[in-house]
Parts: C-alpha cells; sequence; structure tokens
C-alpha cells in the first residue's frame, strides 16, 4: 500500500506546467487582453438566467424562483459582491414565502461564503451561527463546516496577529476537520476540503501532493481550477521554489480571467512574487488590474492586502525609472560628449581635407602652369632652332654676297674699269633685299605659327580685318604683332628690322588695339596665339 502511495505521490508531484515561464506571462497578458470578452460571456450567462427569473415571475412559480436566484447569486458570488448578495436575499425571502426551513439554511450557507469573500467576517460567522445545523442534510453540513473553517482561516490571514491569529486558524482547523466526515473521500469536494486542511497545517509537502491529484484525477470548474493553482502557487512560494509558484499563479490568473473571477488571490500574489523577482514593469501591471478586479467585486479585505503592496511595487517602479532616467542622463551626456569629439574630429578632418585640396588645387595649377612653361620653352627651343637655322643662312648668304662684290670690285679696280665697279653694285636693290628678308621672315615665322593669320583676325570684327596684298605672306602690321608673338616687344627693336619709325610701330600698335574685340587685354590674346 505504501508503495503504491509512493508511486502517486511521483506522479501528480512531477505534473506540473508544461509550459515555459516566459510562455505563460505571455499567455496571461494576452488573456488580459480579452478580459472585457470574458466578462460579456459571463453577462450572457446571467442574462439567460434573468430571462428564466422573468418568466418564473410571470407564471409565479414560488420553488424555481427560489433556485433561479440561488443560480444568479452564485453566477454573481465571485463576480459582483452587491449582485450577489441582492438575488440572495431574494432567495432568502422567496425560502421565507414557502416556509422552507431547509432551503433558507442553505441560502444562508451561501450568505455567509458571500460575505466572507467581500471581507465581512464578522457577518459572515453571525449569519452562519443563526443557522438551526440539526435541520441540515449530510451534504449541507460539509458546507456549512467548510464554509465556517474558510471563515477563520480569512480572518486568520486578514488580522495578521499572531495572538488573534493562531486562535482563528485552530478553529478553521476544527470545522474542517469536521468538514470532511460530511464528504466522499473519492470526491472532488473531499480532495478540495483535505487539500486545504493539508495547508492551513503547514504540510507543504502533502498539501502539493493533495492539490495536484485534485487537478489531475477530477474534472474541475474553470473556479476550482483557479483555486487549485492559486494554491499550488502559494505553497511553492511558500518554500521558496519561486519559478514554480509564478508559473501556478499564471495558470491561476487565467483561469480566473476566463471565468471573469473578480474576487481572486492569483494576480495579486503573482505581482508580489515578480516584484520579488525584479520583474517591477509586469508587477506594477498586474497589481493594478488586481486592485480594479477587488473594487469592482467591492472585496474589502482585498483591496486592503492590495493597497500593502500596491506602493511597495510602484515606488520600486518609480526608482527603477529613476534610475533608468538616470542612466539615460549619463548616457544622453556620453552621447553629447562622443559627438562633441566627433565634431572635433570632423573639423580636424575637414580643415586636413581642406588644406589638402588647397595643396592639390596649388599642385594642379603648379603643374598647369608647368605645363604651360614647358608648353611655352617647347615653343621658344622651336622658335630658336628655326631662327638659328634662318640667321645661319641669312648670314651665310649676306657673307657670299659680300665676298662676291669685294671679288669682283677688286678685280675691276685692278683692270682699272671702274665704271664697271659702279655697273656691279647697281645690281644689287637694297630694297628688293628686305623684301626677300621679310619673305623668309614670313615663311619661318608661318611655318612656327600656321594658324597666326586666322587667330589674330579672330580678335577684330570681320568688316575690321585687313586683307594680305596678293603675293605676300604676311602685311606688315601682322608682321609687328609676329615680332611681338615671338617675344620682341620693343618698339625700337621691332622698328629697326622693318625699316619703320618708332612712331609709325606705336600707331600700328595702337590702332589694331582700338579696332579688336579684346581693347583691355589685347596683348595677351596676342600673346596666347599657339604655336
Amino acid at each position: 500500500m505504501r508503495i503504491i502511495f509512493f508511486l502517486t505521490f511521483l506522479f501528480v508531484t512531477n505534473s506540473v506546467p508544461g509550459q515555459d515561464q516566459d510562455s505563460l506571462l505571455q499567455e496571461l497578458e494576452q488573456t488580459l487582453e480579452k478580459k472585457e470578452f470574458f466578462i460579456k460571456k459571463k453577462h450572457q450567462r446571467i442574462s439567460l438566467l434573468q430571462q428564466k427569473l422573468d418568466r418564473y415571475r410571470l407564471q409565479r412559480q414560488k420553488d424555481s424562483l427560489f433556485q433561479i436566484n440561488m443560480s444568479l447569486s452564485e453566477e454573481y458570488q465571485s463576480f459582483k459582491y452587491d449582485s450577489a448578495y441582492l438575488f440572495l436575499e431574494r432567495a432568502k425571502a422567496n425560502a421565507l414565502q414557502l416556509k422552507d426551513s431547509l432551503s433558507l439554511s442553505r441560502a444562508k450557507i451561501k450568505e455567509g461564503f458571500i460575505l466572507l469573500s467581500s471581507g465581512l467576517f464578522k457577518e459572515a460567522l453571525d449569519t452562519l451561527n443563526s443557522i438551526d445545523y440539526s435541520l441540515l442534510s449530510h451534504h449541507d453540513k460539509f458546507r456549512y463546516n467548510f464554509v465556517k473553517a474558510r471563515s477563520f482561516y480569512d480572518l486568520a490571514d486578514y488580522t495578521k496577529d499572531p495572538r488573534f491569529g493562531l486562535d482563528y486558524t485552530r478553529k478553521g482547523n476544527q470545522y474542517i476537520e469536521e468538514a470532511l466526515k460530511f464528504t466522499d473521500p473519492n470526491s472532488s469536494y473531499y480532495w478540495a476540503t483535505e487539500s486545504l486542511r493539508r495547508m492551513k497545517h503547514q504540510d507543504w509537502k502533502g498539501a502539493k501532493f493533495a492539490f495536484t491529484y485534485w487537478i489531475n484525477n477530477f474534472d474541475l470548474t474553470p473556479e476550482f481550477y483557479g483555486v487549485a493553482t492559486s494554491s499550488l502557487g502559494y505553497l511553492y512560494s511558500e518554500t521558496g521554489y519561486t519559478d514554480q509558484a509564478i508559473n501556478y499563479l499564471a495558470m491561476a490568473a487565467i483561469a480566473d480571467v476566463k471565468n471573469a473571477t473578480m474576487e481572486n488571490v492569483a494576480l495579486r500574489n503573482l505581482a508580489n512574487e515578480l516584484y520579488k523577482n525584479g520583474d517591477l514593469e509586469k508587477a506594477n501591471k498586474f497589481i493594478r488590474i488586481a486592485m480594479n478586479d477587488a473594487t469592482f467585486y467591492n472585496a474589502r479585505h482585498r483591496k486592503l492586502e492590495i493597497s500593502s503592496i500596491l506602493p511597495i511595487i510602484e515606488g520600486a517602479q518609480l526608482i527603477k525609472i529613476e534610475k533608468q532616467n538616470n542612466t539615460l542622463g549619463i548616457i544622453a551626456i556620453l552621447l553629447g560628449i562622443l559627438t562633441l569629439v566627433v565634431l572635433v574630429f570632423i573639423g580636424i578632418i575637414y580643415k586636413q581635407l581642406k588644406n589638402r585640396n588647397r595643396s592639390r588645387r596649388a599642385l594642379t595649377d603648379y603643374n598647369h602652369k608647368l605645363q604651360e612653361l614647358n608648353a611655352s620653352l617647347q615653343e621658344a627651343d622651336a622658335v630658336k632652332q628655326e631662327y638659328i637655322r634662318y640667321f645661319l643662312s641669312a648670314t651665310s648668304d649676306l657673307i657670299k654676297k659680300i665676298d662676291k662684290i669685294q671679288k669682283i670690285t677688286t678685280q675691276k679696280l685692278l683692270a682699272k674699269k671702274p665704271e664697271d665697279v659702279l655697273k656691279n653694285l647697281k645690281k644689287y636693290s637694297v630694297k628688293k633685299e628686305r623684301e626677300a628678308l621679310f619673305r623668309e621672315f614670313d615663311e619661318v615665322f608661318l611655318k612656327l605659327f600656321p594658324d597666326f593669320k586666322q587667330e589674330f583676325y579672330a580678335l577684330f570684327p570681320e568688316e575690321q580685318q585687313k586683307e594680305v596684298r596678293k603675293g605676300d605672306l604676311l602685311n606688315t602690321e601682322l608682321r609687328v604683332f609676329a615680332l611681338y608673338r615671338l617675344g620682341i616687344q620693343d618698339s625700337n627693336q621691332i622698328a629697326e628690322f622693318l625699316n619703320l619709325s618708332v612712331a609709325t610701330i606705336y600707331t600700328y600698335k595702337t590702332r589694331a588695339k582700338s579696332r579688336s574685340n579684346s581693347r583691355e587685354n589685347f596683348e595677351e590674346r596676342v600673346m596666347e596665339i599657339k604655336a
């Protein structure tokens, strides 16, 4: 027999919830979001009973009126105290009209339970004491003793005074033992009562077994399932198993919400466990909902119990929020400092990039200037080489001519023929020689600057462009600025080369500049003509 009991104990005590804590709490929050839906279902059930009540009133079915008022009181007993008590008073009135002492006693037992649920313990005990115990049936005696035991247990929990609490608990134990005598050991009522008895005797291990056995072996109503799981949560909390306590209390709270049970302890105890576990946000949320439920039901003792916990949880939540705000403030300051540092670095980098870009632009400008200088040097070198060749050729021709004149003149003088000397000198024309010199200069220059004429005339309006005489490569104006482009910008040198006066050279320059489209930078534009 002991072996069978031991195996049964192992089975039921290991039948723990299959869900993990996070999923249970998430399910609870989702169920709380649908709370109005479950309350609506509760009202629908009440509405159906109200319709029956109206029908029985019309039909004046007194026996049925008592039962329907008791059923309505049953629906309201864990939902709303005032309504539950109202229909119970009507049921008592029905029983008095029927002169049914047993029905009146049953109504008073239920009245005792409703009064203790609202925290009116003295009134509950007074009501129960007014019942003639000898008239009760076997099952009614069970209910009477169970409710009386609950009254003393709840009174002990409410007073929290060891001087009175112990006495109340002992009285509760006496009535719970008496209640067990009037119920079948194989019934759900028996295990509900036995579980409570073991818990109040602080037989934690036995109580865990009893409540778990009750859950696993009977088809419990949502209300009883909520009581069983809530009690297991309390037991695990008392024995230091916080995670299991939270799991069972969450299950109980889910059952309470689905059953629209407003007179509950599961949500309050769950909030307390979460507070101890450091989950202040959920603890604060659940304790407020528990307070709203207790206020809705008008459970005086529950409101008082919650009021003792609510400020602590709210205070802890405020402290946590303040710490978070302080942390956020510190983070904001650090981010500000970091932003400032980043801005400083960005400024430094920007300055470096700016200097780098400036240096790059300077280097680019320098390279451009260098390229221009290199091009100028190449141009100058080409001009120099071409004009050196031209100078050597012209000088060589001049020397040959002088040599030829010298030889012929010497021969004629030795032969005493002076008239032939004069005749020979007349063969050489300075004008023709100068024209030949200019033509050779023009050829060499246009070889170096083939587009000079077109680009030079592009500086003037079309009507101001002068035509070059047929047979000539350049006219005098073009030669003046050809020499200028070659770098001979001294008017005296230009005048000497072209066999003109300095004033004439100035006149050519001034007139050309006045006719051009670029009067302000005419000389610069001439110098920009590429070779």
